[in-house]
C-alpha cells in the first residue's frame, strides 16, 4: 500500500496567513497530498530562558517569532479544501483548557466533514506554560491525561458529564459533535508516555531522526503494545522536519532531511522502508514564500512517488 503523504501549512512570520494558507492548502490537495498539518508555538521568549526543545544553548529559529494559531490555520484550510485530512502535529495540549479544546476540535471536525486528526503532545517550553496559565509544567502528563478523558466525554453522547482535577462538567448537552470519532495521536519516547500511547491513543506520531532510530523506536513501541495486550492497530504518522536547501548539501555532517529535494527524497525512501502509514513533510521554514513552498512541495511529491514512496 502506498504511504500517504501530508504537508505542513504555512504558519510562520514570513507568510501572509490570510492569503497563503488557503492557497497552499488548495494547491497541496490538487498535487495529491492527503493531509494538511499545523504545529504550535505560542510565543518567542526574548531573551530565551531555555534552549530549543529544552536543550541548553540551542537557539530558537527566528521564524518562531510569529506562528499562527494552529486551529485558526486549520479552519482556513478546511474552508479551501474538500478531501485532505486536517491534522495537528502537535498541539501542546496542556496549554489549552481541556473542555474548550475538545469543543473546538469537535466543531472543526463537524464543519470539515470528519477530517480532523488530533496530534497531542506535552511540549517543553516553561515560558509557554507560564503564559498559558492552565497548569504548571510539572503537571503536564496529568493534564494531558485529563484532556484526553474530556475529549472522549465531550465527543461522546449527551448528556456529557465529567469530573476531574481541572474540569467539572455537570450533565449537559454539548455540541456540535464530531462527524466521526476523532483519532488521537501521541508522540512518545519515555516509558510512561509509551504506556499512555498504547493504552489511550489511536496512534503514534514520531519525529524523523534517522531511519535506523525510527526502526528501533517502532519495534520498541510494538513490543510495549504486545506486553500491554493491545490488539487494535496503531495509526502511524511520521513527522519530517526538513532543512531544505536549493543546492545539494555537500558536507560530511549532513543530517537526515537536510539538503536539496533529491536528498530529502532519498531520506524519505529510507524512512518509508520502516512501514508507517503516513509521512508529514514540513518545508515551510526554509523557503522564501508561499509560491516557493508550493513549488518545492510539488517537486518533493512527484519525486517521492517516482521513487516508490
Amino acid at each position: 500500500m502506498t504511504t500517504r503523504l501530508g504537508l505542513s501549512l504555512p504558519q510562520m512570520k514570513h507568510y501572509d496567513i490570510g492569503r497563503d494558507v488557503a492557497e497552499v492548502a488548495r494547491t497541496a490537495e490538487d498535487i495529491g497530498y492527503e493531509s494538511l498539518w499545523v504545529f504550535e508555538r505560542i510565543l518567542f521568549p526574548e531573551p530565551a530562558t531555555q534552549g530549543l526543545y529544552g536543550i541548553p544553548g540551542l537557539p530558537w529559529p527566528d521564524q518562531y517569532r510569529s506562528v499562527a494559531d494552529p486551529l485558526i490555520t486549520l479552519a482556513l484550510a478546511a474552508s479551501a479544501t474538500s478531501r485532505a485530512r486536517l491534522g495537528t502535529s502537535v498541539l501542546v495540549a496542556p496549554l489549552h483548557i481541556p473542555f474548550q479544546l475538545a469543543r473546538s476540535l469537535a466543531s472543526l471536525d463537524a464543519a470539515s466533514g470528519g477530517r480532523v486528526v488530533a496530534g497531542l503532545g506535552t511540549g517543553w517550553s516553561h515560558d509557554e506554560y507560564a503564559a498559558a496559565a492552565v497548569a504548571p509544567f510539572e503537571q503536564r502528563g496529568k493534564v494531558l491525561d485529563e484532556l484526553i478523558d474530556v475529549c472522549h466525554a465531550v465527543w461522546g453522547p449527551d448528556p456529557v458529564a465529567y469530573e476531574g482535577e481541572l474540569t467539572t462538567v455537570a450533565p449537559s448537552e454539548v455540541g456540535p459533535k464530531p462527524a466521526r470519532p476523532i483519532p488521537i495521536l501521541l508522540p512518545a519516547n519515555a516509558p510512561k508516555a509509551l504506556h499512555r500511547l498504547v493504552d489511550r491513543a489511536d496512534g503514534w506520531m514520531p519525529v524523523a531522526m534517522g531511519a535506523e532510530q525510527l526502526k528501533q523506536q517502532w519495534a520498541d513501541l510494538q513490543a510495549v503494545a504486545e506486553q500491554r495486550g493491545r490488539t487494535a492497530p496503531l495509526q502511524t504518522v511520521l513527522r519530517v522536519n526538513t532543512t531544505y536547501t536549493r543546492e545539494a548539501y555537500t558536507g560530511d555532517d549532513r543530517r537526515p532531511f537536510q539538503g536539496s529535494v533529491d536528498q530529502i527524497v532519498q531520506d524519505l525512501v529510507a524512512h518509508d522502508e520502516v512501514g508507517l502509514d503516513e509521512i508529514l513533510i514540513d518545508v515551510q521554514g526554509r523557503v522564501r514564500d508561499a509560491q516557493e513552498l508550493q513549488d518545492v512541495a510539488a517537486e518533493v511529491y512527484e519525486k517521492a512517488r517516482a521513487a516508490g514512496v
